[in-house]
């Protein structure tokens, strides 16, 4: 809500609906000097008068309007600059203007430094400068409000960089004979990447490895979480632990590392075999994936088991082998990328999404994960856009 009615923030007049004047003054006479020079000014706005900070606090703690205070520095309850250091801790959204005496500016200055937006002397005045000295201090806290802001996005971003950096880590390939190309998206309705993580290791035997999971949920607590287990199945395939080892031991990560025990993952894990004929699938209630040959693209979906963390310890996982045709990829992606709606009532769904792979067969890896992500969210756009993060993992043997 802007306070001020005019081009500048001198101009205009400030209606009683824009901000509300809390006058703090225990002394009745300077009270109705304050009155009698706000009624001869141009500020036509609602004055609320109290005696104390105890009364000025209650006020605000209630008030959902655009305050400016108008506060004595001493008051039965508290004396000196005290007063606004109590007013900006309880009420950090509302403008202070500082009432001082004829031998108290270095008071008023020190007010400002402390917190106040401008500080008036009692004895001069004038509804010229009651005027100009709310306006001003309220359109200062607002200049303070937006700079503040900008120093949280600025901070998300810097925070965003560094998930990314652990949620989208480079694939560990050795050579040039396997491809992996991946695209990553936050959801609408909050631009830090939350659960939504994957990885590719090849080892030393050639074979490749990799995984794509969702943690339900969003925001950092979710990101951290989906960072802790990408790192931990790394390490996993580093150390040559089995499939169905390296699913228990996510699992295990998840329970002890998640802050409700409501939060759950879902994962697929893939192998590989440097045979490059098959792929060895596990999925832990995870989407199914698509497999590319040529223009032919279908969708598979491997028996699996149910997420991590809805019943720790009694999960079953079976590991199942799927033939790869010559030349054939393997696309996995989050449940993000086909839960947008197309519609009032609809949603592009798996089928809709097979019809979309099918529509960008042709397409080179990269640009077919683009295709799916671009028309995914093209067709939800109508509709708020696609409102999860959308994870897409393009794998195979060649080039991507």
């Amino acid at each position: 809500m802007n306070p001020l009615n005019g081009t500048g923030p001198v101009g205009g007049s400030l209606r009683a609906v824009d901000a509300v004047l809390l006058l703090v003054e225990d002394d009745p006479g300077d009270a109705l000097l304050l009155e009698e020079t706000l009624a001869d000014s141009d500020l036509d706005a609602e004055l609320v008068s109290v005696r104390t900070l105890a009364e000025a606090q209650s006020y605000l703690a209630d008030c959902d309007r655009l305050v400016c205070v108008l506060l004595d520095l001493h008051l039965p309850d508290v004396h000196g600059l005290d007063s606004v250091t109590r007013i900006v801790h309880s009420a950090p959204d509302a403008a202070i203007v500082v009432l001082t005496g004829l031998a108290e500016s270095e008071a008023g200055l020190a007010a400002v430094a402390t917190g106040a937006q401008d500080y008036l002397g009692k004895g001069h005045l004038d509804p010229e400068t009651l005027s100009r000295a709310v306006r001003y201090a309220l359109q200062r806290k607002q200049v303070e409000r937006a700079s503040a802001a900008l120093r949280a996005n600025e901070r998300i971003a810097q925070e965003n960089a560094r998930l990314e950096r652990g949620l989208l880590p480079v694939p560990l390939l050795h050579g040039e004979d396997f491809g992996a190309a991946a695209r990553y998206e936050p959801g609408r309705a909050h631009g830090l990447l939350s659960g939504d993580f994957y990885d590719v290791v090849q080892t030393a035997d050639g074979a490749v490895h990799a995984v794509i999971g969702d943690v339900s949920g969003h925001g950092a607590a979710e990101a951290a979480l989906g960072v802790c287990l990408r790192v931990a199945w790394r390490t996993a395939v580093l150390c040559g632990t089995g499939q169905l080892e390296k699913v228990r031991l996510l699992e295990e990560i998840l329970v002890a590392e998640r802050s409700d025990p409501h939060v759950f993952a879902t994962v697929t894990l893939l192998v590989f075999p440097p045979d490059r004929r098959s792929v060895r699938v596990v999925r832990a209630g995870h989407p199914g994936m698509l497999i590319r040959s040529g223009t032919t693209v279908r969708q598979v979906e491997t028996p699996g088991g149910m997420a991590l963390g809805l019943l720790p310890g009694r999960g079953e996982w079976p590991q199942e082998e799927v033939v790869l045709p010559d030349g054939g990829h393997v696309v996995l992606f989050t449940d993000g990328l086909f839960e947008g709606r197309t519609g009032p009532d609809t949603r592009l769904g798996e089928e809709g999404l097979l019809e979309l792979a099918l529509r960008n067969a042709a397409l080179e890896p990269a640009a077919f994960v683009d295709a799916l992500v671009d028309g995914a969210a093209e067709g939800a756009a109508p509709f708020g856009g696609l409102a999860d993060d959308v994870a897409v993992l393009h794998l195979g043997w060649g080039k991507s």
